[in-house]
């Protein structure tokens, strides 16, 4: 002991002797009484001992809680700052827990190293850029100079794009950032996700390799490099790693089932020198796989980690029991998970949730709103209500029924539906037809075909005035009146097929009925210009259709026009902003960007067979996505902190395929239906056999 080492003065002794004492008395220098602050579960967690520890921290439990304390009693028992490391997901989550440890413990954490694995990466690289080709003042890409670089590279290949259209920038960068986050090489992402670049495969695979190179050359790293160099990095220089290594002894990773391989991999090879790590998460709340996430990495934890703890903190703080015992029961159904069982802090009773079958989605939108209103009335603010469904076109009814009784809402899932741009590019096409002196909508189609800029956009309008049939009353045969017409050569075999869908909406001189003008839109013209301009094709693709569901009610395309209109911003509120919090307004939001947040009321609709769980996963067969799909559906139910209303409507009217009677969603066989309380709201169809 140091004791032992100094001078044998006998006051200097004693002085020293009481110091030791004192210390170790008079408990933490914080003076932090870990054992009040905290729960049995959150305390254990928070307290365990060096080496490796797993923390399955349910919904609503005080996850944040637990890592903030952990920080402090470190810093407690003498770490240094400099040698913790904390890893989180968001910037603001990591200023959060920062600024939490500093109002708990009197330590100086200027030297914690602290943010997320991005910003992590990008201090590291900071400082040995040069051992990968690359200069300290690296430039990192954001997206729009990702997509001007990629740009360049594309135009470098001269690809020939006159008869079918190479995917744009933007979806590129979202494949290579799949292939830079996921186990998949590009060759399985191209067959399993993106079947229609098939024909593009060689040349993708060169616009790759090309990309890769531009960046050195061009001292750059994009976002995703911050994460695949800083690996590259650790795995090329063993010193570098090893200093590292000694440097953070003890490394906390928050939300650890939403990490990648890289991440997973990151983290793995600074604790390998011996260091403390906790990883905390929720396996039940892992929801993010389309983006590269894997569960697997919380899953494997405890045997990639020899000697791991695993603690399991299940007090939920957030929601009444009933709603508890129904996302206990909701889980089990899945087979990869960490047994556990949420338990309500709360004492007041609440109510069983409710099941609510209904007729169609018009009467689930009538319901809803009708609801909120008797809620709002018994006194629940309508900022403390939410709609959550699985995808943002499922809200289209919602968001109607709300304008027309003037509830004011947010939408953090989106735009307004008709706000959406491929919404507005679809109604380009029916506002010109019907309108053809509307340059606005002329030049907004004609700029969706390749080859055509700005210039060329004006001088094809400036040709289709002097056609006559901008003021004429008589509608053209658009093939034959276009064909006059000289687009851009590599325009010529879009520009031709453009004269066919058009067409098709006025056929015999007249106009078709809405839904009929959408499908020939899509169809004809649309669905390969969404292929190769959005990698979320799919999701924008069913907006498309729910547009054309919603054209079924119409037979005057006029009629349809307007009311898209009147929907739209210039007749409502802006949207999405949520800085204006003095406005009480409902939330509506899918569920994936609803986690984390909570509500006292939360609605949950579309609850049927293709539409939640997504039709393609049923389609696929696929059991690991069905597990996250319930595990969405897990996530969904404990955002609710007092009622939650499950709803469901037994017919969608599809406007090509006539009305479609749904089956409930498998995820409410999953729990008794002692669980919740099933409710009859006016003419449904929920005592018929199926």
């Amino acid at each position: 002991m140091v004791l032992d080492r100094l001078p044998k003065i006998p006051k200097l002794r004693e002085m020293a002797r009481e110091y030791t004492l004192n210390r170790r008395t008079s408990g933490p220098a914080s003076g932090i009484d870990y054992r009040a602050e905290l729960n049995d579960e959150q305390y254990a967690a928070v307290t365990s001992p060096p080496g490796a520890s797993l923390v399955i921290a349910g919904a609503g439990s005080g996850k944040t809680r637990t890592l903030t304390y952990r920080v402090a009693y470190l810093l407690d028992h003498e770490v240094e700052a400099r040698n913790i490391l904390l890893l989180t997901f968001t910037n603001k989550a990591a200023r959060e827990m920062t600024e939490r440890v500093r109002t708990l413990v009197p330590h100086d954490v200027s030297a914690l190293w602290s943010g997320t694995f991005h910003s992590i990466g990008n201090r590291i690289l900071r400082r040995h850029a040069e051992v990968l080709g690359f200069t300290k003042s690296f430039s990192i890409l954001d997206r729009d100079d990702q997509k001007s670089l990629l740009g360049g590279v594309i135009a470098s290949l001269d690809i020939d794009t006159k008869v079918r259209r190479f995917p744009k920038a933007d979806v590129l960068a979202s494949i290579f950032s799949l292939v830079e986050n996921t186990p998949d090489t590009l060759d399985d992402l191209l067959r399993t996700r993106y079947p229609y670049f098939d024909d593009w495969s060689s040349e993708i695979h060169k616009a790759y390799e090309r990309y890769g190179k531009r960046k050195l050359e061009t001292n750059s790293m994009d976002f995703d490099d911050l994460l695949v160099l800083t690996l590259k990095l650790f795995q090329k220089d063993e010193e570098l790693l090893a200093l590292y290594q000694k440097r953070f002894r003890h490394i906390l990773v928050d939300e650890y089932q939403d990490t990648n391989a890289v991440q997973s991999e990151l983290i793995d090879l600074l604790s390998a020198g011996g260091a403390s790590v906790m990883a905390v998460g929720d396996d039940a709340q892992s929801i993010y796989s389309w983006r590269g996430a894997d569960m697997g990495n919380i899953l494997s934890f405890p045997k990639r980690h020899e000697g791991c703890r695993v603690y399991k903190i299940e007090t939920n703080y957030r929601s009444v029991p009933e709603i508890l015992d129904l996302s206990n029961a909701a889980i089990r159904a899945n087979t990869a998970r960490f047994d556990k069982d949420l338990k309500s802090s709360r004492a007041d009773a609440g109510l069983k949730p409710a099941l609510v079958p209904l007729e169609d989605p018009a009467t689930q939108a009538a319901f809803v709103a009708q609801r909120m209103l008797e809620l709002r009335d018994e006194g629940i603010p309508l900022e403390e209500m939410a709609v959550l469904y699985r995808a943002h076109f499922q809200s289209l009814e919602i968001q109607m029924e709300l304008t027309h009784r003037g509830i004011p809402f947010a939408i953090t899932s989106g735009l307004r539906f008709f706000e959406q741009a491929h919404i507005k590019d679809v109604s380009a096409f029916m506002r010109f037809v019907t309108n053809r002196r509307d340059e606005t909508s002329f030049k907004r189609l004609v700029l969706l075909l390749p080859g055509i800029g700005a210039a060329g956009a004006d001088k094809l309008w400036r040709d289709w005035q002097k056609t006559g049939y901008a003021e004429s009353e008589e509608l053209p045969v658009w093939s034959d009146v276009l064909g006059t017409l000289k687009p851009p050569k590599k325009a010529a075999k879009h520009w031709e097929q453009l004269g066919y869908t058009l067409d098709e909406l006025t056929p015999h001189g007249e106009f078709a009925r809405p839904s009929e003008m959408v499908f020939s839109i899509l169809e004809g013209l649309y669905a390969e210009f969404l292929q190769a301009s959005y990698d979320n094709y799919e999701n924008r693709r069913s907006d498309i259709e729910q547009l054309m569901a919603y054209g079924g009610n119409f037979d005057d395309v006029l009629d349809f026009l307007s009311q898209l209109s009147l929907l739209g911003a210039a007749d409502g509120e802006p949207t999405g902003d949520r800085s204006e919090k003095d406005d009480e307004k409902v939330t509506l939001s899918s569920i994936h960007q609803a986690k984390g947040l909570e509500w006292k009321v939360v609605f949950l609709i579309w609850l049927t067979d293709g539409q939640f769980p997504n039709g393609r996963i049923l389609e696929a067969d696929d059991a690991d996505q069905l597990e996250e799909e319930r595990r969405l559906f897990y996530v969904a139910i404990t955002r609710a902190k007092d009622e939650l209303y499950l709803t469901y409507p037994f017919i969608n009217p599809k406007s090509y395929t006539g009305d479609v009677i749904q089956r409930p969603s498998r995820f409410l066989d999953d729990f008794p239906r002692s669980l919740v309380e099933e409710w009859k709201v006016g003419s449904s169809w929920a005592d018929e056999p199926f």
